[in-house]
């Protein structure tokens, strides 16, 4: 007999749909699975085999194929083992159920019966639904995640006998619901605020112009002057995460495994700060199998690079393509993925290997060429992707022990908001762009006019200080932020030479 039941798996972090074809036929008792399998698929017919005996079920003593369609694309991983076992019950007739066109099954099977989690599970229910699919089985610990998809029933199941009861109707199916507003609004306190940093009013300044226009932005000081204490609390004024944002980080989050355990969704704006020892392939993506690295985990958030150039100068090449397009293209012999990378980069810097090249208190002890070898690390191409370059000096002692405290996370971040809707309103309709760093030169164009005084200022700064025609750019886009943080509709003067100031230290490094 032949059975036919869907699933669904993932390929980068878009599902598709999987349809499990099991026959059953006269001839030695073989297992085989066919439909490029890779090892733990091939792996499934020993698990599959005794949870079906463990739960009670009689296996069938009869030659069993198993086809996964399409057959074109590799199938991994261990969450076909449920919809294999219900296809040979209902292949042999155990599982006597009208209809399984519009039900879906996923999960991994343990050797006593029980479903366990599998990931990924969101981008497979997305799937499942714009495929027409309305009922869809998945593991007891993933019905949460799962269950923030409308328009379908999820149905948690914790093992294969309970799993084959509600199929045949003996049990009764309770479809789990998620209160996904209730999700987005809770678990969205930071533990850090900026009210903590004391003094370095110009380089907080800096910050809330890069959360409000998404710029990329360089830290450069002494060491400890707050330049990480300042970037670890810049996720904390970025404007909440929407419904469809929240849905496209959890997606990442959920295909590498990452996702917060008890929490469907992730809803606060990540912030990644990877080791300077990480390979290209854990920052950009890659790998034998392609994975998500860190740039597509910060997706929507924040990636912080700390001490920038002691970063393999290979692995920070690899930025330029994600910091322009917001996207990681992993290409391969047979096939090419594409991982979401739309994130403000935020990094930090000495002025030279022992930190102190132009303390006023303590001597530097490094030569000119170990200075200039050192800031060589970082190429230029990759310095004029980051918008705002800020030079962070040391605090002053009676900055640290006064009273009077800073402005909040939660005051920025209004104005942030303030600005980020004034930028909504501007770009709706334009695909693709959301905020003043996404600018092309068309919408550069049309909402950074200059008038004469605001271009005599620009056009010197930028003969003055040798900068290029992206940097240029950069600084109209600055400007264009200042400005909606004003709630000005043209850009002035003050505007052009406020942004001017945080290209000028890319200067003075080339």
């Amino acid at each position: 007999m032949l059975a036919k039941i869907l699933s669904a798996a993932v390929a980068g972090v878009e599902g598709y749909i999987v349809q499990v074809e099991v026959d059953l036929a006269q001839g030695l008792p073989v297992f085989s699975t066919v439909g490029l399998p890779e090892g733990a698929v091939r792996e499934s017919k020993d698990r599959v085999k005794a949870a079906i005996r463990n739960c009670g079920y009689e296996f069938p003593t009869r030659k069993i194929t198993v086809n996964l369609a399409p057959a074109s694309m590799k199938k991994e991983g261990s969450g076909y083992d449920l919809p294999i076992a219900l296809g040979i019950l209902a292949a042999a007739g155990t599982i006597k159920c009208p209809d399984l066109k519009n039900t879906g099954v996923v999960g991994e099977l343990s050797l006593d019966g029980s479903v366990c989690s599998v990931r990924g599970i969101l981008p497979m229910i997305l799937a499942a639904r714009n495929s027409g699919i309305t009922r869809f089985f998945v593991p007891q610990e993933n019905g949460e995640e799962a269950a923030v998809v409308t328009d379908l029933e999820i149905i948690p199941v914790s093992r294969l006998d309970q799993a084959v009861e509600m199929l045949t109707g003996v049990k009764e199916c309770s479809p789990l619901v998620t209160d996904v507003r209730a999700v987005l609004h809770n678990n969205r306190k930071y533990s850090v605020d900026f009210v903590e940093v004391k003094g370095q009013e110009h380089a907080k300044r800096a910050m809330e112009i890069a959360a409000a226009g998404g710029h990329n932005i360089l830290l450069n000081g002494v060491p400890g002057t707050g330049k990480t204490m300042m970037a670890r609390r810049l996720a904390t004024i970025l404007p909440e995460l929407c419904l469809e944002e929240a849905l496209e980080t959890t997606k990442v989050y959920s295909t590498t495994g990452h996702l917060p355990e008890r929490k469907p969704l992730v809803v606060q704006r990540p912030f990644r700060s990877p080791h300077h020892t990480i390979s290209d392939a854990g920052l950009i993506g890659g790998g034998q199998v392609p994975r998500p690295g860190e740039v597509s985990l910060a997706h929507n958030g924040v990636l912080f690079l700390d001490e920038l150039p002691e970063f393999r100068k290979n692995v920070l090449e690899v930025m330029r393509q994600p910091l322009e397009d917001g996207v990681v293209t992993i290409s391969r012999a047979s096939s090419s993925l594409q991982f979401p990378a739309r994130f403000m980069l935020v990094a930090a810097m000495n002025p030279c290997p022992c930190g102190y090249y132009g303390d006023q208190t303590r001597e530097c002890t490094c030569t000119p060429i170990q200075i200039q070898r050192y800031q060589s690390r970082l190429s230029g191409p990759l310095l004029d992707r980051i918008d705002m370059h800020i030079d962070v000096p040391a605090v002053k002692v009676k900055e640290i022990d006064g009273k009077a405290d800073g402005v909040s996370s939660s005051v920025m971040r209004e104005r942030v908001k303030t600005a980020r809707k004034i930028q909504e309103e501007r770009y709706c309709g334009e695909n693709g762009v959301y905020n003043n760093a996404q600018m092309g030169s068309a919408l550069m164009k049309k909402y950074c006019q200059l008038d004469s005084g605001g271009k005599s200022i620009l056009h010197r700064s930028v003969e003055h200080f040798g900068l290029s025609a992206r940097a240029y750019h950069r600084i109209l886009k600055i400007a264009r932020t200042i400005a909606d943080l004003d709630s000005s509709g043209s850009i002035d003067e003050k505007h052009i030479t406020e942004a001017v100031q945080y290209r000028r230290l890319q200067s003075a490094n080339l």
